[in-house]
């Protein structure tokens, strides 16, 4: 089965939830709200890519979705539904622009035009502030090829539009994700008078 224009996937385990936390030989459930962005399984496989594809991501690579693509919500009448990414089953069909990540070669590659930036601790707390990442300043962590193309690399201090940042967790890693022209300055040095 092929899609003409998108990528046919399912997610990661089997799981539209990634709501569940192991802690030794417990369970701790982070969420039972269905329609809960933040506890949404963000992980899928590729079943197959569209049919006159010819890019880097392969059948069974693993990839990096938006959050809605597994996500059930209710109607206005109460009932439950899937999003309109469901085909049947276990199965999904997604739009290119669908895609932040894709895992190949043992290393997470980003999409153009998707980068995921680490944000930064800050330098000096306020003891009057509960705010502990410096705002708006980060380090590319995953970057694309449109931002090696403008020069910049992986590790780059770098600034970014407010409310740009979309929060996810990847390998045990806090990232935001957002887009190339989100990028507003590469810092050559970073400090608290910045």
């Amino acid at each position: 089965m092929r899609s003409p224009y998108c990528f046919i996937v399912e997610p990661r385990n089997g799981m539209r939830y990634d709501n569940i936390s192991v802690f030794g030989n417990k369970k701790l459930i982070k969420s039972v709200s269905q329609e809960d962005h933040t506890a949404t399984n963000r992980f899928a496989t590729v079943v197959s890519a569209p049919l006159n594809y010819d890019g880097k991501i392969k059948t069974g690579d693993v990839l990096v979705v938006h959050h809605n693509v597994f996500r059930k919500y209710y109607d206005i009448k109460g009932r439950e539904k899937s999003g309109p990414c469901h085909f049947k089953d276990n199965i999904y069909i997604i739009e290119p622009d669908q895609i932040y990540l894709h895992f190949q070669n043992d290393k997470w590659n980003a999409i153009d035009p998707y980068c995921f930036i680490k944000p930064i601790e800050k330098i000096q707390n306020d003891l009057l502030s509960l705010e502990v990442e410096e705002k708006q300043t980060g380090e590319l962590f995953f970057i694309n090829d449109e931002l090696k193309n403008l020069g910049l690399n992986k590790g780059d201090l770098v600034s970014f539009l407010p409310e740009s940042e979309y929060e996810f967790n990847i390998s045990g890693e806090k990232l935001y994700r957002m887009r190339t022209r989100n990028i507003t300055v590469k810092l050559t040095e970073w400090t608290q008078e910045n």
